[in-house]
C-alpha cells in the first residue's frame, strides 16, 4: 500500500512486509526499483516535476526519514516506521543469502565496492556476490556488459540521488538484474569508511542530528525539515 506526500507516493509497509514483495517480484521476473524518500527529496520534487515523476515511476518508495513519518501522522496516514536505505539494503542482502539470490555492487570510489562486498560476505557467509564495479568507469557499455556477464539477480547502485535512479531507469531494460536499489553512500558505510550514527540516534530517528553535530555546515540542508513540515500543515 502507498500514500501520497507532497505528490509523491510512499510505501506504508515495514521491512518485514516489503521483503516478501521484493523477492516475489524477483521470482516473477518483474523488474523493480527501490527508492528512498526523505523530506529533502520531497522538497526538491515539489519544485521539480521531472524528479517527482521519476520517484513516482519507481515500484517501491521507502519512507527514509523521520520527517516522512511525522508528515504521515499529520495527514492521518499509515506510515508508522522508517525504512532506511542502508538498512533496506542489509535486509535485501540477508534475504538474498537465505534464498540463493546473487547481488552486484556498482558505484563509489575504486576499492570501496570490493571492501563493502567483503564485509557483506563476512556477515552472510552464504551470500553470492556476482561482482563489483567502481563508479569511475566512463564507458557505460563496459559497465553494462560486466553486469550482464555476471548475471546477478539484484543490483545496488551507489551514485547519489537522483543520479543513481536516473542511471537505473535509463539502462535497466538492457540489464540482467531484476531488483534495483539506489543506495547513495551505503557502500562507504559498509566498507567502514563512514560511520553511522550510534544506535540510540538511529532508534530515535535522529541520524540527521548526529550528522549535523559532526558537520554544522549541513544546517542549510537540515532547514528543509521545518520547511517540509510547514508545507504538510499548509496542505492540510
Amino acid at each position: 500500500m502507498k500514500e501520497t506526500i507532497l505528490g509523491v507516493d510512499v510505501n506504508t509497509e515495514n521491512y518485514d512486509e516489503l521483503i516478501p514483495k521484493l523477492f516475489h517480484n524477483i521470482d516473477a521476473k518483474k523488474k523493480s526499483l527501490v527508492v528512498a524518500i526523505n523530506p529533502e527529496k520531497l522538497m526538491k520534487a515539489k519544485d521539480d516535476p521531472a524528479l517527482k515523476a521519476l520517484l513516482n515511476r519507481a515500484e517501491f518508495q521507502i519512507p527514509d526519514g523521520i520527517g516522512v513519518i511525522i508528515a504521515s501522522k499529520l495527514q492521518k496516514g499509515n506510515i508508522t516506521s522508517r525504512v532506511t536505505g542502508v538498512d533496506m539494503m542489509d535486509r535485501i542482502v540477508r534475504e538474498a543469502a537465505r534464498t540463493g539470490k546473487s547481488i552486484f555492487l556498482y558505484g563509489a570510489k575504486p576499492g570501496v565496492a570490493e571492501a563493502a562486498a567483503a564485509k557483506l560476505i563476512a556477515t552472510y557467509s552464504d551470500l553470492k556476490v556476482a561482482g563489483t564495479q567502481d563508479g569511475y568507469e566512463k564507458d557505460t557499455s563496459k559497465v553494462i556488459d560486466k553486469i550482464n556477464a555476471a548475471k546477478p539477480d539484484i543490483l545496488f547502485v551507489a551514485m547519489g540521488s537522483p543520479k543513481q535512479e536516473l542511471w537505473i531507469e535509463e539502462h535497466r531494460d538492457n540489464l540482467h538484474p531484476i531488483l534495483y536499489q539506489g543506495v547513495g553512500g551505503s557502500f562507504d558505510v559498509l566498507a567502514g569508511n563512514v560511520k553511522r550514527a550510534p544506535a540510540a540516534f538511529q532508534k530515535a530517528g535522529a541520524e540527521w542530528l548526529y550528522r549535523l553535530l559532526l558537520e554544522p555546515s549541513r544546517i542549510k540542508r537540515q532547514m528543509n525539515l521545518p520547511k517540509f513540515l510547514f508545507q504538510i500543515i499548509r496542505q492540510k
